[in-house]
């Protein structure tokens, strides 16, 4: 799916992980593993399509859309090309 992205979006999204991977690979000094950074950062990327209560909202936040941004976090180098140190 990331490869059928316009080039713009995928690279924004590469530098943007290539950050969040950088900061998780520094948690044991700054406590922001992927799960936190998630938690973060996922209510601020994706959301629901339609307008749902805050309740709703948050259950699918935590439960599907942190997951997605964690996997993602932690699984940058395979999705968006293993030289993602190099951006920086």
């Amino acid at each position: 799916l990331v490869n059928q992205l316009p080039e713009a979006n995928l690279i924004l999204l590469r530098h943007l992980f290539g950050v969040l991977h950088h900061i998780e690979q520094n948690s044991g000094v700054n406590q922001m593993n992927a799960f936190n950074l998630a938690l973060c950062i996922a209510p601020n990327m994706l959301w629901l399509p339609s307008p749902t209560g805050p309740e709703e909202e948050s259950r699918s936040t935590k439960k599907v859309v942190a997951l997605l941004v964690q996997f993602l976090i932690e699984n940058s180098g395979e999705i968006f090309g293993g030289d993602i140190a190099s951006l920086f």
